[in-house]
């Protein structure tokens, strides 16, 4: 109980964070931020918060060209192209959905781990049963049975390949990035910056110069930057660190409650019954396909291995 009290708030916060983004995003393009625009400021202040924090803690910034350039890579697959796909999905759906959809996330995982990562070990039949329950979970939430309005469709599409992106990204960064002695803070500051990176050499072109939205949507994106796209990324280290990793990655099964729940009070977003099932019918899925817990290093430690819980979703 004692140990449960410890990394319970950690748990609780870092759910919360990641489940407001939706709502935070969607107010950020109700307001006529450009998608692209919501991506770089969530990147940029992301970062600053990130670079902040290695300057208190008196860590420099590796030389490391490989790192740099796998950096780069896992910031397109994991910031740049999601960050851009879900406020472009929530023009168009409600944060409700985006948060439903978000969660396929460990399914997409998984499917890229076994195509990419050497040593996976392939599906058996419970993790094959949960990309199925999870595919069909995707459809109702859909609400395929009533027809698909193009408006709709292509919003919770976006969201679903914002999804896919994460799966890959988080492969990757198994492959190539889970083995670097570098902490995760680093890792966390040099793929944000160049997600940022990547985003200004886009943004201006493509979305035209940014313009004042207001206080409201102001405030939306610097809490997304600073807070769901910096601090956070501590935060689900500490809580790797203090509860392993089983732990931590049970943070998508709370995210889409969070993202419901705030969707529906504060945004007054109407919740479906589709969307309660499908999401339902997600969870489910995560829970079957995801791995079995790995032998921690010690007692109450964390397994020696952690790809999943070295960087965020949401």
């Amino acid at each position: 109980m004692v140990e449960v009290r410890r990394w319970l708030p950690g748990f609780v916060a870092l759910s919360a964070i990641w489940g407001a983004s939706f709502a935070l995003i969607k107010v950020a393009v109700d307001a006529g931020v450009p998608p692209l625009w919501v991506a770089l400021w969530r990147c940029l202040l992301g970062a600053a918060a990130l670079w902040a924090i290695l300057v208190v803690r008196g860590e420099r910034a590796p030389r490391d060209r490989v790192l740099w350039g796998h950096s780069a890579v896992v910031a397109v697959l994991l910031n740049a192209v999601p960050f851009t796909l879900f406020p472009f999905g929530e023009t168009r759906v409600s944060s409700v959905l985006a948060g439903v959809m978000n969660a396929t996330t460990p399914l997409f995982t998984l499917l890229f781990a076994v195509l990419a990562v050497p040593g996976e070990r392939r599906p058996g039949a419970r993790r094959l049963a949960g990309l199925g329950l999870g595919f069909l979970g995707v459809l109702t939430v859909l609400g395929v049975w009533r027809g698909l309005g193009t408006g709709a469709t292509a919003g919770a599409l976006a969201c679903l390949a914002a999804a896919c992106c994460y799966g890959a990204g988080f492969s990757y960064l198994r492959r190539f990035l889970s083995g670097r002695p570098e902490s995760v803070t680093t890792l966390s500051a040099l793929q944000i910056a160049c997600a940022a990176a990547e985003l200004a050499l886009v943004a201006p072109f493509a979305a035209g110069a940014p313009h004042w939205p207001g206080a409201g949507p102001a405030l939306a994106l610097l809490v997304l930057g600073v807070v769901g796209t910096g601090l956070a990324y501590l935060l689900n280290l500490a809580l790797v660190r203090g509860a392993g990793t089983t732990v931590a990655s049970a943070v998508t099964y709370v995210m889409p409650l969070w993202s419901t729940a705030l969707g529906a009070a504060f945004l007054h977003e109407p919740v479906g019954w589709n969307a309660l099932v499908g999401g339902a019918l997600v969870i489910a899925a995560v829970a079957l396909a995801r791995p079995r817990p790995a032998p921690v290093a010690a007692e109450g430690g964390a397994p020696a291995e952690d790809p999943k819980g070295r960087q965020p979703v949401g």
